[in-house]
């Protein structure tokens, strides 16, 4: 795809319901340049795929749609061969629709967990306490390459282009929680086209995660915010419920292979399901 194809890309995501932010495509092509591929039937486009390469081993499948009229008669297994054969030899993981399991294990991939996006217009509570010595700090003042460190005790590999984009885009705010001088969280908010989405939220324990969520949300000007939680994660469930958001959809969050060694007790909200 060219920029042109991921814009259209993010439309047909909009039209399914998916509600893409106003900026993904600028940041999701930086992930890996060549990963978005576009399906050309006499040359009108019809369906794509996203097949982001990260690091050497590993990949990420998403944005895996057809246009209604393309639907059902075969186009679509062409363009996920080919979204597989551009991860040959990586370990993939995705986000997909539970309906699709059945489909994605014929191709190699199993059930990990189950991820729920809560949604709602946000209450209050949760700020900062005074005594915590915790501090809320914009991320971009921090080293780059530390905050980039931090991102990969949370995900499978290193995504430097991607992450200085999605805390510097347009309408992003991106929040880091210090104390004492060492990094305890870390969370981006980013407006969509119906509301915004909290992604990632890090956090060393439920307090700094309701701290972080609670000092985005408050950006939201009382707008519906989103928040995508892995389901094993009980604090971070009962941080979305306590927050006054509601489940709107899952998906099942699924790899060719073991799971990634990551801190899963800190990972309270995902990035994207596009892009992991």
């Amino acid at each position: 795809m060219g920029a042109a194809d991921v814009v259209r890309a993010a439309d047909w995501a909009a039209a399914e319901g998916w509600n893409p932010g106003l900026s993904d495509a600028v940041a999701f092509q930086a992930a890996d340049p060549t990963g978005f591929l576009v399906g050309r039937l006499d040359g009108e486009p019809v369906g794509c795929i996203s097949v982001v390469r990260y690091g050497q081993a590993f990949g990420f499948l998403g944005f895996y749609i057809m246009t209604p009229k393309a639907r059902g008669k075969g186009y679509g297994i062409r363009i996920w061969q080919a979204g597989m054969k551009h991860l040959a030899g990586r370990m993939v993981g995705l986000d997909g629709v539970p309906a699709q399991q059945d489909n994605y294990r014929k191709s190699g991939f199993r059930l990990a967990w189950r991820n729920v996006r809560y949604q709602g217009v946000p209450r209050g509570g949760g700020t900062v306490t005074s005594g915590s010595g915790l501090t809320l700090v914009d991320a971009r003042s921090l080293p780059f390459d530390r905050l980039a460190a931090y991102d990969r005790r949370f995900f499978r590999e290193h995504r430097d282009a991607f992450l200085a984009l999605w805390i510097s885009l347009p309408g992003h705010v991106s929040l880091a929680a210090m104390r004492d001088g060492a990094l305890q969280g870390f969370g981006v908010l980013r407006p969509c086209r119906d509301g915004f989405k909290i992604g990632p939220l890090y956090a060393a324990d439920p307090a700094v995660a309701t701290a972080l969520a609670t000092a985005l949300a408050g950006h939201a000007g009382g707008k519906p915010v989103a928040l995508d939680v892995p389901e094993p994660n009980g604090s971070a469930v009962a941080l979305a419920q306590a927050m006054g958001l509601t489940p709107v959809f899952e998906t099942a969050r699924m790899y060719t292979g073991p799971d990634p060694e990551i801190d899963r007790a800190g990972l309270y909200g995902i990035t994207t399901f596009e892009l992991g």
